[in-house]
């Protein structure tokens, strides 16, 4: 690879992760010491691109969710390295963290436990605009109802309530405030899991539509296949905490390299009776976060475990050009 083209990359980068991992304390007894940690996230990196949609998924309880809101510094990382536009923030404090948060928004799963009941709709998206002192009150009602418009609603809902509307048009409330101060990065955490399988395609449509208009870069979290490889254009497979295979949608969806993403997408229904696919069952119970294996942490379940997968963790590498496996033989 070229000097020149190395450079390309390295500015087209927005976000670089590196070994992020994220423990969360397990207290007993009557002092409430620390007992155990759950490692929700250990050793994960990847790079996202200006631009592009990179999906996350993974079994429920593979740390997608955690990821996700450590790279925005929601939830305090235990260690690693996150790097936004080139610029460190793995320690940043309040103050600048505050500043940089309209650079960074997110998407919440549950459309209507993420809206406060409390607050019309026209005062959930115009809040963050009010504390980061985006424009006047006129300025800010203006930009409400162009937002609105944007996700498809109309400028006299600003005065009603959550309870008003349905699940898909709270989660184009939810959109339109994560848009108010104009984000370069969105992280999507599962935006449309909770609603049904006919809104959904107008949510992800809305979002495609959206990264186009305002060149837009989203994480996005799901554990719906179908729905991942739709909207990805590089997709990252999670298991108990690590990231075990990154490469393009399409590359990933044909062949995947890892044996625990050919099970995984072994499951995806084929929308015609006519074709079968071999369906690849994997044996026993995902490990506990508290205690995961040493090793490989898929080497329980894994249908070609070699003794090496027993005691020596495998690297995420570049097995073939952008499709990064960590698996000791493929």
């Amino acid at each position: 690879m070229s000097a020149v083209l190395q450079d390309q990359q390295a500015n087209d980068v927005l976000m670089e992760v590196r070994n992020l991992t994220k423990y969360f304390p397990i207290t007993g007894g009557l002092l409430s010491r620390v007992v155990g940690q759950v490692k929700a996230v250990d050793g994960v990196s990847f790079d996202l691109h200006r631009g592009e949609t990179l999906g996350l998924v993974g079994e429920s309880g593979c740390g997608k969710t955690t990821t996700g809101r450590a790279v925005l510094r929601l939830i305090e990382p235990t260690s690693g390295t996150i790097k936004f536009e080139g610029r460190d923030i793995t320690h940043l404090g309040k103050a600048a963290m505050r500043s940089l948060r309209k650079e960074m928004q997110i998407i919440f799963q549950d459309p209507f436990g993420s809206l406060n009941p409390r607050m019309s709709v026209g005062q959930t998206i115009e809040e963050p605009l009010i504390i980061h002192h985006a424009g006047n009150r006129g300025q800010r009602e203006e930009r409400v109802r162009k937002l609105l418009d944007v996700v498809g609603l109309a400028s006299y809902h600003t005065r009603r309530y959550p309870h008003e509307f349905s699940g898909g048009q709270r989660q184009r409330i939810g959109i339109a405030r994560a848009l108010a101060l104009n984000p370069k990065l969105i992280v999507a955490d599962e935006p449309v899991s909770a609603l049904d399988v006919s809104i959904q395609s107008q949510i992800l449509n809305l979002l495609e539509d959206l990264q186009q208009e305002f060149g837009l870069t989203y994480l996005f979290i799901a554990h719906g296949l179908n729905v991942v490889r739709h909207i990805s254009d590089r997709v990252g497979v999670m298991y108990l905490g690590a990231m075990v295979e990154i490469a393009t949608s399409e590359e990933i969806y044909l062949k995947p390299l890892h044996p625990y993403t050919e099970a995984l997408f072994s499951a995806i229904p084929i929308p015609n009776p006519e074709m079968k696919r071999e369906r690849i069952i994997l044996q026993g119970d995902v490990p506990s976060p508290v205690n995961p294996p040493m090793g490989c942490r898929f080497h329980t379940r894994c249908p070609i475990v070699q003794d090496k997968c027993r005691v020596e963790r495998p690297i995420l590498k570049e097995s073939a050009p952008g499709h990064w496996v960590a698996c000791h033989y493929r």
